[in-house]
């Protein structure tokens, strides 16, 4: 019987190589989509697994051409610029790759019968500031977006919703909170605090951990699981219906990296750093996972100490890039 094939945008990138891992591991016939130049270090381990397309989303001739050849079965839609930070500094590129990249996955898609689902990645940030009161949060939240890069995906939502409702097309809307593990670049936290405490150590406690903001609490999840809750959404999930990815549980940023500053022997200390704090950073954040697990059977099983062991211990064994 033939291999049900899918088809990953942004497969190179830190979550899209753990969803061509775990859809290889049940069976899937994987095909993707990366930038021309982009690097396929996070992939290479795969081999032949996987069948790569170089072009841009925003290119909107390229999205049709490539997809209406690959014909998936399923398409996860995950390319994104996708770090709040530098969307502030990258607004216009945001809101072209997130919204109108989007839009031009929508279009290579409409109308097309050979596709089963596609799982379009949100994100919790759409939120923004909450009441305590509103906590955890529920799929059925009003957005209230206040970085570039929230706005960027706000805005692709809504444009989902007008391909499921105006021209039947069927979409499932995945909202991962925060996730993290082995991967993800520098510019998100864990890592960034792991190469900061390495570096530490490595100097014998002289250097300092340049910190933000580290009295905020997020919903922290492992990219492991987030990924396999993609899957399962893709199999299970209800055309039209929007689940939050998370782990319900709001982690003070603090505790972490004290955690993470445990796994060294040398005295580390950490000093703010103004440059690292946000203006719009949110106090506290965290999700409600119950529909999910309702619908589809997900719910996070990976401990928060392991998959901040293993981020810590990626790059102590030498990832530097």
């Amino acid at each position: 019987m033939p291999k049900n094939k899918v088809y990953i945008t942004g497969i190179c990138g830190f979550a899209g190589s753990y969803l061509a891992e775990e859809l290889i591991s049940h069976g899937y016939a994987v095909h993707g989509a990366a930038l021309p130049k982009e690097s396929t270090a996070n992939i290479d381990h795969l081999g032949r697994k996987v069948k790569i397309d170089r072009f841009d989303i925003t290119d909107s001739d390229a999205c049709r051409k490539y997809l209406r050849q690959a014909r998936p079965d399923y398409l996860f839609h995950l390319a994104a610029i996708a770090s709040v930070g530098q969307s502030f500094g990258l607004g216009d590129l945001t809101i072209r790759v997130n919204t109108f990249g989007s839009h031009n996955i929508f279009e290579a898609i409409r109308g097309r019968k050979w596709l089963r689902k596609l799982i379009m990645v949100s994100s919790s940030d759409i939120y923004g500031p909450v009441k305590k009161g509103d906590l955890p949060l529920r799929p059925d939240q009003l957005f209230n977006p206040v970085s570039p890069y929230a706005q960027s995906k706000a805005a692709a939502e809504y444009l989902a919703r007008i391909y499921i409702e105006q021209y039947d097309m069927p979409i499932v809307i995945a909202r991962p909170f925060n996730h993290t593990g082995p991967r993800q670049t520098p510019n998100f936290v864990i890592p960034a605090f792991s190469r900061k405490i390495i570096a530490a150590a490595r100097s014998g406690g002289k250097k300092k951990v340049d910190v933000g903001n580290i009295s905020v609490r997020r919903d922290l999840s492992d990219v492991r699981d987030i990924v396999r809750g993609y899957r399962l959404l893709a199999e299970k999930g209800k055309i039209g219906e929007a689940y939050h990815l998370c782990s319900g549980k709001a982690y003070l940023i603090g505790d972490l990296l004290n955690k993470l500053m445990s796994f060294t022997d040398i005295p580390i200390k950490h000093k703010r750093d103004d440059r690292l704090y946000r203006k719009a950073d949110i106090p506290v954040l965290y999700g409600s996972y119950h529909k999910i697990r309702k619908d589809v059977g997900w719910k996070p099983e990976i401990k928060i100490e392991r998959t901040l062991k293993d981020t810590f211990d990626y790059w102590k064994n030498g990832n530097t890039d």
